[in-house]
């Protein structure tokens, strides 16, 4: 990767090509929006929509040791996946602060992608594994990528392979390429909108072609405007606004269920175990009254003290209503209590919703 240049994913032409409004977050053009964030937003939630999300960092892991290497990084129970099978988890310090979060794509014993969020994961990575028999490689700008979201998705996907994609599980993906509208790809049944989804990987050769297949089908491209308010009120959380590097303990992110401390010893494992027992702050979603959207990281009060902090606010295009993400001290946490949220000179008052807010069972991803 070049340093000190603004790098431009292998869509970048052809989403500017479309007006899209760019805007730079660790050393990558993304695409913010293409006009109309709330339209973009609508067309996820109740058509499709496609999303470069190529700045996301891969990492091919590579040897004897490859998959013990993302158990011991991992929260999750990396070492049981099964090939062609995709898991979601944080990775933290030693004290058990997180350190970032992400995905773990195998593809055979000795074989995984990992996709995180910062260069600076490599550092973290080897300081844990230094002593195992894998081979850690960038592979971010070989392996741009696409995410095609919205209950449409599987019948535009359909329309563009002769592969089953109705077979295609959630949370699989397939290990071999696939031609989608004749660019050789990988597909996964990932996404990060709450929504029925799969995310593209090609080659740079083929991305345009690929850009021009899944928008002649009818996916409007969105960014990441649209993908603020998805993610909110899907509760999804997103590093920087939710959580921060070795401050934040993944149980503040309510991640119970991608941390198995029951599985073989991983980085921060003693330190999870003893804040699993009794976590001090949980992850809720908020309904705030009133029109007006408070600021990141307002403060959350409960009679005039300290209850906690909204991380990711927004006006809900879903819903109609302020809505955030907050973490609070776990006595305030259940679904009702009712807490005051700074706006402005003043407070609005704002009561804990069902998390996430919106399909709560996560019945639509999983359709």
């Amino acid at each position: 990767m070049s340093t000190g240049e603004i790098v431009r994913t292998a869509f970048d032409r052809v989403q500017r090509e479309r007006d899209a409004d760019m805007m730079e977050w660790e050393g990558w053009y993304w695409p913010n929006h293409f006009g109309d964030p709330v339209a973009e937003h609508n067309a996820v939630r109740n058509d499709v929509g496609v999303w470069d999300e190529s700045p996301l960092r891969k990492w091919d892991f590579r040897g004897p040791d490859a998959l013990a290497a993302a158990d011991r990084i991992f929260t999750n129970d990396m070492a049981a996946l099964e090939v062609g099978q995709v898991r979601y988890a944080p990775f933290c310090d030693e004290n058990g602060k997180m350190v970032g979060d992400g995905t773990v794509f195998k593809f055979a014993d000795d074989h995984a992608w990992v996709i995180t969020a910062l260069d600076s994961d490599l550092d973290h990575f080897h300081d844990v594994v230094g002593d195992l028999d894998v081979e850690i490689e960038p592979i971010t700008e070989r392996l741009p990528h696409l995410q095609l979201q919205g209950p449409r998705s599987r019948e535009v996907l359909s329309s563009l392979t002769e592969v089953g994609v109705e077979g295609l599980r959630y949370f699989r993906f397939w290990p071999e390429q696939i031609s989608v509208g004749g660019s050789p790809c990988w597909v996964s049944r990932t996404g990060y909108s709450g929504e029925l989804g799969y995310e593209i990987f090609c080659a740079p050769d083929h991305a345009e072609e690929l850009w021009a297949t899944l928008t002649g089908a009818g996916a409007r491209a969105y960014g990441l405007a649209a993908v603020e308010t998805l993610r909110i009120e899907s509760g999804l959380i997103f590093i920087g606004y939710d959580y921060f590097q070795h401050e934040t303990d993944p149980f503040d992110m309510s991640l119970d269920k991608v941390i198995r401390l029951e599985k073989g010893d991983f980085n921060a494992r003693a330190a999870l175990d003893q804040t699993a027992k009794d976590p001090p702050h949980r992850m809720v979603t908020l309904e705030v009254d009133g029109s007006e959207v408070p600021e990141y990281g307002a403060a959350v009060t409960r009679d005039g003290g300290a209850a906690g902090t909204l991380t990711s606010p927004c006006e809900s295009p879903t819903l109609g209503a302020v809505i955030g993400l907050a973490v609070l001290e776990t006595r305030f946490a259940d679904k009702g209590t009712e807490v005051e949220v700074a706006v402005g000179d003043g407070t609005a008052r704002a009561r804990v919703a069902d998390f996430p807010i919106y399909d709560p069972e996560k019945t639509r991803p999983r359709a």
